[in-house]
């Protein structure tokens, strides 16, 4: 591995990177579990749900509260990362947290299936009925319609990004407020300058993304490709306003310009965030100071929005 200049304040995480292959998800995802901090904030009601998807299968899904939050209010789906392979992370929960705390809303987080073993588009179908259930069960979840908005972090982002496309595809009556997209994966020819440079960055890299594509059996001939790929979408109009955040030595750090600056063509509001000495997912740091600013910037965004 080169030596990148990765703040020493991701010290552990900045000399990892997993080791992405099927052996090695198949040891490692069983034991990855929800953490129990879920269910110790008293800050944060945690109900659990079984939700149907597209083939008649169930997924969970987790709906955070802030106690305080009135009966009526605004939901954010949070789609976790993982390269469409890995179950979330605890960093994936303690956002969700702080998101649902500190912007004001309710956080559906579904537990959507994962590849190998649930190739494309399984993961997206998921994500998209779990937002079609909270949705359609607005009322006795005590969600306002009006405010929805949707966010996720690396494979997480393209998750996002493909819900907001599959609804505008189904005609759905919702309007996202808002896509907000950490270290986004958008663009699956992995070819940008970035995926070029950062072959063996920590955390993850382009040789670790040309691992992914064969494990989801995603086929570029796929009428519905682009939302794997968003930045090959036909058109981006009527998408919502976007955050985007990129990390410095991140192979996906030209995903997110690209992304920006396609949404600004097609006059889309863009809040850009480029971090520095950053490398992805760098939040799993939580209390490093880069990671404190950039998901303050993600609340104030979202509050604003919302």
């Amino acid at each position: 591995m080169k030596k990148y200049a990765i703040n020493w304040e991701f010290f552990p995480w900045k000399l990892f990177a997993p080791p992405i292959s099927e052996k090695f998800l198949a040891m490692a995802v069983p034991h990855m579990k929800p953490p129990k901090s879920l269910w110790r904030d008293n800050e944060l009601t945690v109900s659990t749900h079984e939700v149907s998807s597209y083939d008649g299968e169930t997924i969970t899904c987790f709906v955070l509260s802030p106690r305080n939050l009135p009966a009526d209010a605004p939901c954010l789906l949070y789609l976790h990362g993982g390269g469409f392979v890995l179950e979330a992370a605890g960093y994936h929960y303690s956002n969700a947290m702080r998101y649902a705390k500190e912007v004001g809303c309710r956080v559906v987080f579904p537990l959507y299936r994962l590849a190998p073993q649930y190739p494309f588009p399984v993961f997206f179908e998921d994500c998209y009925a779990a937002f079609t259930w909270a949705y359609d069960h607005a009322a006795e979840l005590g969600i306002d319609t009006q405010h929805i908005g949707i966010g996720g972090d690396s494979a997480g982002a393209t998750l996002a990004v493909g819900v907001c496309l599959m609804a505008r595809q189904r005609k759905h009556p919702v309007k996202f407020r808002f896509q907000m997209l950490p270290y986004p994966f958008l663009d699956a020819r992995n070819c940008s300058d970035s995926c070029k440079r950062f072959t063996d960055t920590p955390m993850w890299n382009s040789t670790l993304s040309d691992r992914i594509g064969p494990m989801t059996k995603v086929d570029s001939t796929h009428p519905n490709y682009s939302w794997y790929s968003p930045v090959e979408a036909q058109s981006f109009e009527g998408l919502p306003p976007a955050y985007i955040e990129t990390a410095e030595f991140d192979c996906l750090h030209d995903d997110g310009i690209l992304y920006a600056a396609l949404l600004r063509k097609a006059g889309i509001e863009v809040t850009l965030n480029e971090t520095k000495g950053t490398m992805h997912g760098f939040d799993i740091a939580a209390r490093a100071p880069t990671t404190l600013a950039a998901i303050q910037q993600r609340v104030t965004f979202m509050r604003k929005h919302i």
